[in-house]
């Protein structure tokens, strides 16, 4: 751990949620946060939505701050989740995009026809 730079993924535990962003656990030695900005490209509602306590996650190192063995962390631009193969870091909600797109087809046509209606 002692040759971990900006940049580097690490595997670290949650343990906090709090509604700005994820407390984790990288060793014995480092803890670090993961700001609500930092979890998703797309507006988060509630961390909970993407991780849960006692959780082994990836992060990637933004920042460390060696005088307070802190490091600021990101998820957003990896796939974070090591358990769950499902989940991954476009997983906008625990439902994913599935409800988008269940109606991607039904909004295309709508959107046809009324194009059509229009002409």
């Amino acid at each position: 751990m002692e040759n971990m730079k900006i940049g580097d993924i690490v595997e670290c535990t949650v343990t906090g949620i709090v509604d700005y962003g994820i407390f984790v656990k990288i060793s014995d030695t480092y803890s670090g946060l993961i700001h609500k900005s930092e979890i998703s490209y797309s507006y988060v509602v509630s961390p909970l939505d993407y991780v849960s306590m006692h959780e082994r996650i990836r992060a990637e190192i933004l920042n460390i701050d060696e005088t307070k063995k802190h490091m600021i962390l990101s998820i957003k631009n990896i796939r974070f989740h090591i358990d769950d193969e499902e989940k991954y870091l476009m997983h906008e909600t625990k439902h994913g995009f599935k409800t988008l797109k269940s109606k991607l087809s039904s909004w295309e046509k709508e959107k046809l026809k009324e194009i059509e209606n229009n002409n």
